[in-house]
């Protein structure tokens, strides 16, 4: 994948580790910037949109932490992933 300009659902899929229709999903949305080429329609992301997106959503997250500040309440519990 190195130096491809562009990516597959599932290249994406798997750069996320999420599945390839949540990837999708997140194409169809809107909230991934995708294109659509060739007689079948499949979906080819740049690796720049990627990048992107990745920085949004460690913006969106930084975001939510500072609006929701962690609270200990003394409790070892796992965090949802």
């Amino acid at each position: 994948m190195a130096g491809t300009r562009f990516l597959t659902l599932n290249d994406v899929a798997e750069v996320l580790n999420i599945s390839a229709s949540q990837t999708y999903a997140l194409v169809r949305s809107g909230e991934l910037t995708a294109i659509k080429i060739g007689g079948r329609g499949q979906w080819r992301v740049e690796r720049d949109q990627l990048e992107s997106y990745i920085a949004r959503m460690y913006d969106q997250t930084k975001l939510f932490v500072a609006e929701h500040p962690f609270v200990d309440s003394g409790e070892s519990s796992q965090p949802a992933e």
